[in-house]
């Protein structure tokens, strides 16, 4: 399938826009837009550009408020629970996490849960916030469920990421962001406008049987623990992703299992909902609360260039530090652009239109 090549520049233009269309205020649209376009800069396609139209739809829908306030219920010197206020998780998200560094100031590490909030985005941008400050960053979220248990036909969990960011020297730092799922539903929509057709250990059909048609979650299939089936581990990623939803729900006040929200606009909500949105976890972690920063970052140096110079297996270069392939499609493409599909650059056209605003144009 063709791609189109745009700049950083001009998507960032053109998605801050759309975010103040639909009634964001001029802070709140540039931190969208920002986190938005993270993803594509790191190379998760799915959850960048190609989401903007979704955070449209369910505006249109009035899942999602453009100006929503959002607010501490309850806090502690080192914790807090934060209401979204029905927001764009990409706004919500990145201030309960700046909550969380700015109780790790004060008290050496901060914990925020977040109920009634949205998809928001990658987990890699909000964790990342912590890094300037020689803190650890974590960052959790659950999501809408379309993950079967291990031995379930049924869909009960979402691919619930984490993401761990940790500072580092002179080294870059260590960036370890991945679903729970053995792929991220992001991967079978990108798979789905190539016509392509999905590994072995993805997903199953309605009936629990291994399929490799990406297509197959619209005919009642589920996507797959990290692992893919029992002999492979899937347990244990069907238990990191039990972890996150309680973590980012249960504890919040948010939706959990099959209750949370779908992000498709047109998927009707569920019945008998528990709590209230979507539900994150951020934490926080002062370097120096546990040794002097610099000392900690000398050994992170240190580990970082003991495992990159590991004997790699036959055929291939190297061994990767988490965070090295997002890096590095990071400098590329801000240099080099960002190719969006054409699915993706139709949607942006349809926005274009909605909104009276010109299209970018980017380049064959």
């Amino acid at each position: 399938m063709s791609t189109r090549l745009f700049s950083y520049d001009e998507l960032y233009a053109f998605s801050e826009t759309i975010f103040r269309s639909i009634g964001c205020t001029a802070d709140d649209a540039r931190l969208a837009a920002r986190v938005l376009l993270s993803a594509d800069l790191r190379g998760v396609d799915s959850h960048g550009i190609a989401r903007l139209s979704g955070y449209v739809r369910l505006w249109d829908a009035q899942r999602v408020k453009a100006d929503a306030q959002v607010r501490v219920l309850h806090e502690t010197p080192s914790t807090a629970t934060v209401d979204g206020d029905s927001g764009l998780g990409l706004v919500v998200a990145p201030k309960a996490m700046q909550i969380a560094i700015d109780k790790a100031k004060q008290v050496g590490s901060g914990w925020v849960s977040v109920q009634n909030s949205n998809h928001f985005g990658i987990a890699g941008y909000h964790a990342i916030m912590a890094l300037e400050h020689d803190m650890i960053g974590i960052a959790l979220t659950n999501a809408s469920p379309l993950v079967a248990p291990t031995f379930s036909v049924e869909r009960l969990l979402g691919t619930n990421p984490i993401c761990v960011a940790v500072p580092a020297g002179s080294e870059p730092p260590f960036v370890a962001d991945m679903a729970t799922t053995t792929a991220a539903n992001g991967k079978l929509e990108i798979l789905q406008r190539k016509n392509g057709v999905a590994p072995h250990g993805w997903i199953q059909d309605k009936e629990g049987a291994p399929a490799t048609d990406p297509h197959e979650l619209k005919a009642g299939g589920a996507l797959l623990p990290l692992g893919g089936d029992r002999e492979h581990g899937s347990h244990k990623g069907y238990a990191l992703g039990a972890v996150v939803d309680i973590l980012s729900a249960v504890l919040s006040g948010a939706n959990y299992g099959p209750w949370v929200p779908p992000f498709p606009a047109y998927v009707p909500m569920p019945t008998g909902m528990p709590g209230k949105g979507i539900g994150h976890f951020f934490g926080a972690l002062r370097v120096d609360a546990f040794r002097p920063a610099a000392e900690f970052k000398e050994h992170m140096d240190n580990w970082i260039r003991r495992f990159r110079s590991a004997t790699p297996i036959s055929g291939q270069e190297r061994v990767l530090i988490p965070g090295d392939p997002e890096r590095e499609s990071e400098t590329q493409r801000r240099t080099g652009g960002m190719p969006l599909l054409e699915p993706v650059v139709a949607d942006l056209r349809f926005l274009s239109e909605k909104f009276s605003i010109p299209m970018p144009p980017g380049r064959a």
